[in-house]
């Protein structure tokens, strides 16, 4: 999915306007209430900083941004049912589909990291904000299970774990084709390649990158897989399935199709299902699983109706 960027630059005519009502008056197209919700999202810059507040006043010769991701304008709020597991230390959360798990120049409201904050915020000092850790991140398009650490003396053992390896990952693909082996290990260097805008394998530089793979089952022309990761770089289960010639289903940026069995796909269909590690405070066990979301489900029970 791509962002809209609008770059605007205020003229004398318009110098002394409120935001929104530049915003709104501007040849972009957008309504003043539209105008306001992204504003309030984070998504509109002056002179490269971020401005939440409607009413500021634009002046003479003042650069705009306008950040566009064309996802939902109501903010992403966390709900009991996301909570997977919280203590006075960790929480993990079940993150759905086309939320940012850290702030993008289009959003700061409605993150999972703002959603987090908002979550976490003490109602009798509503100024301070919680103390947290994100030692694990997820891309927009995939959902599942995400861990935080939310007090001091967890941040430092859960950075650990994820940097050490300690921390088992278990992820569905539902990919097209099919591997050539039913279940194998894809071990290369990735590196961003910024002609491209994805990552990719080099021969020199980059970083190790170690993928585990088990064929679950086939399904007309896709493959749904388990997925093991070793280790935690940006995009590796994209890049690497892409490489196999086994693009993600509805992963456009790596070659896969933005359809399947007549359904649009709108986000690569990857589940972060799995998330087992060590409580970094009381050392005890923790194994967690995501239930498969509702889109991948209705992907996957269509091509099983096909096969039959």
């Amino acid at each position: 999915m791509k962002w809209t960027i609008h770059r605007l630059q205020v003229t004398t005519a318009s110098a002394g306007q409120r935001l929104d009502q530049y915003l709104a008056q501007t040849a972009i197209e957008l309504s003043r209430t539209s105008a306001k919700k992204i504003i309030d999202l984070g998504g509109v810059h002056i002179n490269g900083r971020r401005v939440r507040s409607c009413s500021t006043p634009i002046h003479n010769g003042d650069s705009v941004e306008v950040y566009i991701d064309h996802l939902s304008l109501d903010p992403y709020r966390i709900r009991e049912e996301d909570i997977l597991f919280q203590d006075q230390f960790i929480i993990v959360l079940n993150k759905p589909s086309l939320i940012d798990t850290q702030p993008t120049h289009a959003r700061f409201k409605g993150t999972l990291f703002e959603a987090l904050q908002w979550h976490l915020k003490d109602p009798f000092r509503p100024q301070r904000k919680a103390d947290i850790g994100m030692v694990q991140r997820l891309d927009r398009g995939t959902s599942g299970v995400v861990v935080f650490s939310i007090h001091p003396r967890a941040h430092k053992e859960m950075t650990r774990m994820f940097l050490q390896h300690e921390v088992k990952k278990g992820y569905l693909a539902l990919v097209q084709g099919a591997p050539e082996q039913k279940q194998g290990e894809i071990r290369s260097f990735l590196a961003r390649s910024r002609k491209e805008n994805r990552v990719k394998s080099v021969e020199k530089g980059g970083k190790e990158a170690i993928t585990r793979f088990q064929l679950v089952e086939n399904m007309m022309d896709c493959s749904l897989l388990n997925v093991e990761i070793l280790t935690g770089r940006s995009h590796q289960i994209r890049a690497h399935m892409s490489e196999q010639n086994c693009p993600l289903v509805g992963d456009v940026r790596y070659g896969g199709s933005s359809s399947v069995a007549g359904i649009e796909v709108i986000r690569p269909l990857l589940h972060a299902e799995k998330l087992a590690f060590n409580h970094p405070v009381l050392n005890k066990a923790l194994d967690f699983t995501a239930p498969v979301p509702e889109d991948m489900l209705n992907v996957l029970t269509t091509l099983r109706k096909s096969v039959r």
